[in-house]
Formats: C-alpha cells, structure tokens, sequence
C-alpha cells in the first residue's frame, strides 16, 4: 500500500454524516487530509458513511477496536475489508489467535488488506486505573510493550499507543512497527479527558508514526489552521 509513512490523521467524531461533510467541505479540493472514522460516526451512519468518504479522496482509519472470539472477529473483519479502507484495528487485549483471524479474515483473495494495528492501552487509562481496576500491576510501559511485541509477533502492521510510549515500541519491535498515537495536544489546548499526552511537535521526535487528532482541530475556532498548523509542527512542512 502506497501511503506516506507520517501523517496527521483527523477524528471524524461528530453524531451524523451532515456534520461530517460540513467539516470536510472547510478543506480545499486539493486538500484530502487523512481522517479517522470511530464508533460514533459509524454506528450513526453505517458504512455508507465510510464508503462517501473514501469517495471523496481521503485515506480512512477505521476506528472501531474490534475484540471477541477469533471466529466472530475474522468474519467482522472480511466485511470491512471490503470497505476499501486504509488502516482498521483490534484490542490487543484478544490475543494472538484472534489477531490471526483477524488477518486472514481482513486479506482479499488478491492478497491485498488495510492496515491492520492493534489498541495497546487506551489513552484514558492511567497507571492507576491499570492496576486498581485492570488488576494489571505491570508497569503501563510494560504493559503496552508487552502487547506492541504480541501484535508483531502476529503479523500485525502496528499499534495504538500513547506518544509516551511510541520511541519505546520502536526499540522494541522494530522501526518499521507502526505507532498510531492519540493523545496529541496543542500546547495551548485543553486536556480533556486524555491523561498520557504530547504535543506534536515532540511526537515528531519521539517515534511517532500517525497522530490521531480530534477536538484541538474540529473544535478550533479555525479548523483548517489548526489542522496545518498540527502538519507543520509534526512534518516540518
């Protein structure tokens, strides 16, 4: 697949594809950023939704995180591939078998498939919450490497994973492992409920692959600067 290997991705977290498309209309013709598609927006709109997008021109992560049986999640994910979109992802909480299922159930039978990366810890989740509530007493940086080194071994392409963490996968599992870090925030924006954050400009030099970004750009008060604003300081362009 020929996509460039950094990137800001944009959360599409909005109730309806009215909302959506009003967004995406703000960013010139020329300019298809690449964008995330999660719960929400999908379980408003269905696939339909996902399918306009990808229409349109942009590159697509498709957010849903799936996590069941090995079978249920290889049939799942055999209808998504047919979706044409460019990442999708899974709670490495599952394991290696459904992993597994998880790709044959995602590969078309030219051998072509998305994307496909693993949750580690959800950004929301703190040290705290790990073990008092996940009954997990590895460290949260153990944790995530345990689960980054699960998915390689696997054959997936990638994980989520906080920015903090991101150098730390690397090292472990390799530079071409992808890191697909939420929890960017401008230095001047509000932390929300995110709690392991990072600007973009240090995800820049701390291993970070794509960076997911939502409520700093559409709820900027100018979304298109914000958004070039995040390229910039991420990119260097």
């Amino acid at each position: 697949m020929n996509m460039q290997k950094k990137d800001v991705m944009i959360a599409l977290d909005f109730p309806t594809k009215a909302d959506t498309l009003a967004f995406l209309d703000q960013f010139p013709a020329d300019e298809k950023p690449f964008v995330k598609i999660g719960m929400e927006l999908f379980y408003a709109e269905g696939p339909d939704v996902v399918r306009e997008i990808k229409a349109r021109g942009h590159k697509i992560f498709l957010d849903l995180k799936l996590h069941d049986i090995p079978n249920t999640v290889g049939h799942a994910m055999s209808v998504l591939s047919q979706l044409d979109v460019d990442m999708v992802n899974l709670h490495a909480a599952g394991a290696g078998e459904m992993m597994r299922a998880a790709l044959e159930g995602l590969t078309r039978p030219d051998g072509a498939r998305p994307l496909l990366i693993a949750v580690t810890q959800l950004t929301s989740t703190d040290s705290n919450a790990l073990k008092n509530e996940l009954l997990i007493d590895t460290p949260m940086a153990e944790t995530v490497l345990s689960y980054a080194q699960n998915a390689a071994k696997n054959g997936l392409d990638g994980v989520v994973c906080s920015p903090l963490e991101a150098a730390l996968v690397k090292e472990r599992c390799g530079a071409g492992f992808l890191t697909v870090t939420p929890g960017i925030r401008f230095a001047d924006s509000e932390v929300g409920d995110q709690k392991r954050i990072m600007t973009p400009a240090n995800a820049a030099v701390n291993g970070c692959d794509y960076l997911v970004m939502g409520r700093p750009i559409t709820k900027a008060a100018d979304p298109l600067a914000a958004y070039r604003r995040a390229v910039k300081d991420f990119l260097g362009k």
